[in-house]
Parts: C-alpha cells; sequence; structure tokens
C-alpha cells in the first residue's frame, strides 16, 4: 500500500527505531509507549487486517509471535511476563490497518485490559 505507514517503515521509507528485522517481519518500538517495553511487530505484506488473513498466512502469524517471543528473551521480561496484543478494527483499538501485534512488558498489567 503506498500510503500504509507500516509499509513504509518496512521499505526503510520512514525512520523508526528498529528492534528487530528480517525477510517476513520487521518490529520497532513504539512512539507512544503503553509499558517499558512496547514493540510493535509487523509482516513486511500487507494485510489490513488479522481478519483478512487466511491459512495461507498461518506461517507468517506464527513467524510474528516466534519474533515476539525472541525479543521478550532479549529485553529481559521472559520470566516476569509479556502481552501480546493484536487490535482488529476501529473498535478494538486498530489505528493503523496493517496487521500487526504488540509486545508490551516492564510492568504488570492488569484484567481486564482497557
Amino acid at each position: 500500500m503506498d500510503d500504509c505507514i507500516f509499509c513504509k517503515i518496512a521499505e526503510g521509507k520512514i525512520g523508526a527505531r528498529i528492534a528487530h528485522r528480517d525477510n517476513d517481519v520487521v518490529g520497532f518500538y513504539d512512539l507512544t509507549p503503553q509499558a517499558p517495553v512496547h514493540i510493535v511487530i509487523i509482516p513486511r505484506q500487507h494485510i489490513e487486517r488479522i481478519s483478512d488473513m487466511s491459512e495461507k498466512e498461518t506461517s507468517l502469524l506464527g513467524k510474528l509471535c516466534l519474533v515476539a517471543t525472541k525479543l521478550a528473551r532479549e529485553k529481559n521480561i521472559e520470566s516476569s511476563g509479556y502481552r501480546l496484543v493484536i487490535n482488529c478494527n476501529k473498535d478494538a483499538g486498530q489505528a493503523v490497518f496493517h496487521v500487526h501485534l504488540h509486545l508490551l512488558g516492564g510492568r504488570k498489567f492488569s484484567w481486564p485490559p482497557g
């Protein structure tokens, strides 16, 4: 997508503080962090929302989770705990329509979330 900010970050057209980059996935620090560790993990492939994914993207979704786990370990939040969040559509809080996973950690979370 030409106007997708996350696609532009993945392509290196917009600067971001990168936490992870490979052929399929990019992870970058959120500009308005909601926790001491707040990394947004995106597929390079533009998919607007999680509900648009199909079985052919199963391994891509798995890779997003594996990258989150790797980053949680690197940021030393694996043992204390972390939260993975995927919002779908406006009422759930999706502000950028490119599938993304939030890795949040470094503080205690409550339930239910916001």
